[in-house]
């Protein structure tokens, strides 16, 4: 890389790192935050003591540590910030997603037999945008039209390229200034919304279809879910979910017998094509209501064939640590006083956060918070939710991780054996920063860390 006062900069800081002689201690905390791009700086201490004698069984104290303070894995979901912590999210959604499906993790495996679906609810179109398109393994033209019209801006609603997978201008509409940029914002807006009302409206109808009330038919049925909300490069966001039926005790319990996998989808065409979210009118612009496109896929989820558990598994946690980069926009929160004409981001992009910054200005818009959701291009909902009886949830997976550290720390002497009921466990700890100094990120990355560039990281905590 070229010699700048930067990297000379850095080159001495990690020559600095590594004539100390903690730097053995540093490269251990280093591979032990699994290569964490902006790992967590804590200062403090932990010390066990026994409650019948008083006597301290163990001390650990960040003191005697390299600049003293422990390094810890920021455990960030999104892939664009820190690429390993990530990793261990999706790998703990892929096992949460797939022990719904087949079991494991506390849910018996007779949850096979319940009626499940993969299903994909989108968003309506806000103008012809630049796509691939395949049949049969060939790429198709773009928007081929023969007698294509004119657009009131000169631009001719057709497109004859084959696009290929990282053409920039994927997603891009075919005319910007015919584009429904403030329907795409709103849209983006109220998706949880429309989420909501759709779970809502899915349970009323299983009701209707069964002949019972709602009330009923938590006695016999209940509704388990889990979704993913995921970014098309247009910029809105399309949710998928696995839907699954079980009794009323959850994926213990199976489902009557009227409730089959044919119920099931009926209910979800129903809830799909009735539910809308209202916006408040604005600016002269009357109420208007959003709902669901009308491109809706719900198919069955098997053990073998087309879509596996272990596919879904796969697709839904993959999506979990994305947000909107797809898009070509930023992992930042953009305020209404940035120049937007600075930022990096694609100008499809730059429209799109504009539109949320303008419409965030209106009083009767203040509740969708678009100037605070920006840089998300209008969507301000968690991206993975699920049904508090889908399966094991991610703190019970982390929980397991971090005793089978605590035994295998005890097995081989880093902590003594100590029973919980007679030890005292107090334990003082302080934010102290993040992130490497410029230094110390050449030296990470000569640590094997494989997510961790050579060039500066510099984080709030950096010397």
């Amino acid at each position: 890389m070229p010699v700048t006062s930067a990297n000379a900069h850095a080159i001495r800081g990690a020559i600095a790192r590594l004539n100390n002689p903690d730097c053995s201690r540093f490269a251990s905390q280093i591979r032990h935050t699994g290569g964490c791009r902006q790992p967590i700086h804590l200062r403090g201490k932990v010390e066990h003591w026994d409650k019948a004698t008083g006597t301290l069984l163990h001390r650990y104290s960040t003191r005697l540590e390299p600049d003293g303070i422990l390094r810890v894995p920021c455990k960030t979901r999104r892939a664009s910030r820190c690429p390993a912590c990530a990793e261990t999210y999706r790998a703990d959604t892929y096992h949460l997603i797939r022990a719904g499906l087949v079991g494991g993790k506390g849910v018996p495996a007779s949850v096979t037999a319940h009626p499940c679906l993969f299903v994909t609810l989108t968003a309506p179109s806000f103008g012809p945008v630049h796509t691939r398109r395949q049949h049969n393994g060939s790429i198709l033209p773009c928007h081929p039209r023969r007698d294509a019209e004119t657009c009131p801006h000169g631009c001719v609603m057709s497109c004859t390229a084959r696009h290929g997978t990282e053409d920039d201008c994927l997603g891009e509409p075919l005319c910007p200034d015919c584009y429904d940029y403030t329907g795409s914002v709103l849209f983006n807006a109220v998706a949880p919304l429309l989420w909501k009302r759709f779970t809502d409206a899915l349970r009323r109808h299983l009701a209707k279809l069964g002949g019972l009330t709602l009330r009923d038919m938590r006695d016999q049925l209940i509704v388990s879910f889990a979704k993913v909300a995921e970014y098309q490069r247009r910029g809105v966001v399309h949710l998928h979910a696995v839907i699954r039926l079980d009794g009323p005790a959850g994926p213990i319990s199976p489902p009557p017998a009227w409730a089959t996998l044919d119920l099931l989808g009926q209910a979800v065409e129903h809830a799909a094509s009735v539910v809308t979210a209202k916006v408040p009118a604005y600016d002269g612009h009357p109420e208007q209501g959003l709902c669901w496109g009308t491109q809706l896929d719900a198919r069955p989820i098997t053990l073998d064939g087309e879509l596996t558990d272990q596919a879904v598994a796969g697709y839904v946690a993959k999506y979990a640590t994305k947000a909107a980069e797809c898009v070509g926009t930023i992992d930042r929160r953009i305020v209404p006083s940035e120049d937007l004409t600075a930022l990096p981001v694609h100008d499809h992009a730059r429209r799109l956060i504009a539109e949320c910054l303008r419409l965030g200005t209106f009083e009767e818009l203040a509740d969708l918070r678009l100037t605070h959701w920006a840089h998300m291009l209008g969507f301000r909902g968690h991206f993975s939710t699920r049904s508090r009886r889908y399966s094991t949830t991610l703190g019970d997976i982390r929980a397991d991780r971090q005793n089978h550290a605590r035994d295998e720390d005890i097995t081989t002497g880093r902590l003594p054996l100590l029973e919980e009921d007679t030890v005292l466990v107090i334990s003082e700890w302080e934010y102290a920063g993040k992130g490497y100094s410029p230094g110390d990120a050449l030296v990470a990355a000569l640590t094997g860390s494989p997510t961790l560039p050579s060039q500066s990281l510099v984080g709030d905590g950096a010397r």
